[in-house]
């Protein structure tokens, strides 16, 4: 046990002799969210303003921008909230740094206003989500001189368009200094090294926030929720008035009716589109991005470090995530693919270009690779714009004949932005609404776990419920102020200590309450958990696997799986592992092997 770690138990243990367990106040104001089962019944019976198609990031920002301005709003998801791109990103709440350079060099007001636009909703997201986000510092690390005051410009040049709400000022390292930071760097002819600050954060656990805290404002969201077809009134010129859906998990098929329907389905916009109209033009252009998680080791966990310029022009981050290290991304034409997995060849280039930076005795293994996966972003072209075939580099809001909204493009930073802007464009086609409607509300509105979070709240969790220091970190970080709830769920362990907190697997900080509490955040498959839920399978899909029986068998407890189903959800998870995280595809000294990859629980 760290010295940490004995005196946190100590401290539990001389303060539990004399004081039990004791009760919080936000605890007992806590309100579990409707179920599942319930949205989906009032998404069947009832008639709403708003109908938004799409779980990620976009799609849960609008149900929530729309709910609070008075609308009723609902929202249906084909998979789980944020199984797409929004789980798959660089993990960055960034204004683009790159963009402002081109700003700036190439005269392009259009850039700038996208970067200023980005690094606003940058400080809205870390006020909204304190537990899911953090300002980071990334280095970037100078090997010819002349690179320094191009670099400082334009690094300067952001934290003066940020103005208030910069982060913290980039700045100049010394050689000495750069390698005490970041001393796994390549040491031979580095001249410094400049420091600017971004943000980071959980992705997916963020686009569940705005979910959860859209549902708790009065929205049906319903996961594992298909539209099968637009419902078009005749007597109002075939405006769309609704959707047809199918609920996944049950088979059932019903309309659910709606004076607005939204289209924000990212990079497979386009076939909701050509439910509408089979003619429309395709507007979406998918890119997909690779990333890597390797062991900690790697990097600080205080510190990313960025490649801004590799041969073919592409960006590299290698970036502390959860204790982990991820490294990324590419940037290759591709389908829009439901399911998209990495390949050898993106892995190897990202491997390849990370060697370059470091020490000269580090050797990066394929082996070190824990997980890797693959993003689908959408570029977008304005269908609008005379220029129709040309991609536009912000988001993109159109409205059909037949009176679809599409909203397609931008970027997990300006998520809120992109949501006013549809609930604009809402507003000003349908008087009715806007008559009704509040202005928007999502400036500075706390996200589900935002409210009563504090720096300190994984200590109290340590000392009230006798749970390891790491544990309690993990559920302060991942759950805000409902940690609270899900230590209250966490059985004993039997031992001195910790006292309570069961781990799922003994190289990760997940704890069997979790999953329990997970299927009250309407998780309703194993993938739904081990990618969305806890982040597992982001971080070391071996270990992921070893985990996944005693996972399914919770859920089974909860959900009432029968052992068919049981069975069903280990195969599918385990088909989402190999296919889209990585698993069995090690390559250990140069040769492919097929995943007999131990663990430090010695297992396979």
């Amino acid at each position: 046990m760290s010295s940490f770690g004995y005196l946190l138990f100590t401290s539990f243990y001389n303060s539990s002799l004399s004081n039990p367990l004791k009760p919080s106040s936000y605890r007992q104001k806590y309100e579990p969210l409707p179920t599942r089962q319930a949205q989906v019944e009032n998404l069947r019976k009832e008639r709403f303003d708003v109908l938004v198609i799409g779980g990620g990031a976009t799609g849960c920002g609008i149900a929530l921008d729309s709910v609070t301005r008075g609308l009723k709003t609902g929202l249906v998801e084909l998979d789980d909230f944020a199984s797409g791109a929004s789980s798959k990103s660089t993990k960055l709440i960034h204004g683009g740094v790159r963009y402002l350079q081109k700003a700036i060099f190439n005269l392009d007001i259009e850039q700038y206003k996208m970067v200023r636009e980005a690094l606003r909703e940058r400080a809205n997201l870390l006020e909204i989500a304190p537990h899911l986000s953090a300002p980071l510092p990334i280095m970037l690390p100078v090997y010819k001189w002349y690179l320094i005051p191009w670099y400082w410009v334009g690094l300067k040049a952001y934290d003066l368009v940020a103005g208030t709400r910069s982060l913290k000022w980039s700045y100049f390292l010394s050689k000495k200094r750069a390698l005490e930071l970041f001393p796994m760097l390549k040491r031979d002819q580095l001249k410094g090294a400049i420091v600017y600050y971004d943000g980071a954060h959980n992705d997916a656990r963020m686009c569940l926030s705005i979910a959860l805290t859209a549902a708790r404002r009065g929205a049906q969201v319903a996961n594992h929720v298909a539209v099968t077809a637009l419902i078009k009134d005749p007597e109002q010129g075939d405006k769309i008035c609704g959707v047809m859906a199918k609920d996944q998990l049950t088979g059932q098929e019903f309309p659910i009716r709606a004076k607005c329907v939204i289209n924000a389905t990212g990079p497979h916009a386009d076939s909701i589109r050509m439910m509408d109209d089979p003619s429309a033009m395709k507007i979406c252009a998918p890119s997909s991005g690779v990333h890597i998680v390797l062991p900690g080791y790697y990097s600080p966990q205080s510190m990313g470090l960025l490649d801004p310029d590799t041969k073919d022009g592409r960006v590299i981050f290698f970036l502390p995530w959860q204790k982990y290290t991820i490294a990324g991304t590419t940037d290759n034409e591709c389908e829009p693919d439901f399911h998209p997995g990495p390949t050898e060849d993106d892995i190897q280039y990202i491997l390849k270009e990370v060697r370059k930076y470091l020490a000269p005795e580090i050797e990066l293994r394929r082996s070190d690779v824990l997980a890797a996966w693959s993003g689908v972003r959408p570029l977008v072209r304005d269908p609008s714009k005379p220029d129709s075939q040309s991609l536009v580099r912000n988001h993109v809001v159109h409205t059909s004949d037949s009176g679809l909204v599409t909203c397609a493009g931008g970027k997990w930073t300006t998520y809120r932005q992109m949501a006013e802007d549809t609930l604009t464009e809402v507003l000003n086609n349908h008087p009715d609404l806007r008559s009704k409607a509040a202005p928007c509300q999502t400036i500075g509105l706390r996200l589900e776990g935002g409210d009563n979070w504090t720096p300190t709240l994984y200590i109290e969790l340590v000392q009230d419920y006798g749970l390891e220091p790491e544990v309690a970190m993990n559920l302060a970080e991942s759950y805000g102020d409902r940690a609270y709830v899900v230590a209250e769920m966490a059985q004993p362990t039997g031992k001195k200590w910790p006292k309570a907190g069961r781990r799922i697997h003994s190289e990760l900080p997940y704890i069997e309450a979790e999953v329990r509490f997970a299927t009250r955040e309407y998780a309703q498959t194993a993938v739904d958990v081990i990618a969305r839920r806890l982040r597992i399978s982001f971080l070391n899909v071996t270990a992921c696997e070893e985990a996944l029986g005693k996972i399914v068998g919770i859920m089974a407890e909860e959900l009432k799986w029968s052992k068919s189903e049981q069975k069903k959800q280990i195969q599918e998870a385990l088909q989402f592992l190999e296919n889209e995280m990585g698993l069995h595809h090690e390559i250990q000294d140069g040769h492919a092997c097929s995943g007999d990859h131990h663990s430090k629980d010695g297992k396979k």
